[in-house]
């Protein structure tokens, strides 16, 4: 599946310059995906001009294998999101396997 995901990524990267991340958390990236798991995906972008609820609807995801989930942050919301000290943070900042880029620094 990470192959298939890095392909699908690699394709965002080509076609979207603010493109600096993208990564797999949740069952796919821990290994213990089974029957009827989605892959849940983050992205991180210099910038964007649409709300963070808007950002997923041009993303292609019919070209994955299975259905995905993403969530797409700007570079300053990545880094309030893994600074903020909840559970969720902390599954970002140790649990994404990331398959191009990675989190900013």
């Amino acid at each position: 599946m990470l192959g298939a995901l890095k392909e699908w990524a690699e394709a965002q990267a080509a076609a979207r310059p603010e493109l600096r991340a993208v990564g797999c958390f949740g069952s796919y990236a821990r290994g213990d995906a089974g029957f009827g798991s989605d892959l849940d995906l983050v992205a991180i972008v210099d910038r964007s001009d649409c709300p963070p609820l808007h950002r997923l609807c041009d993303w292609p995801f019919e070209a994955l294998p299975v259905p995905a989930d993403l969530l797409v942050y700007t570079v300053p919301e990545w880094r309030r999101l893994v600074s903020r000290g909840d559970r969720f943070s902390h599954v970002m900042a140790r649990e994404v396997v990331w398959v191009i880029g990675g989190p900013p620094p």
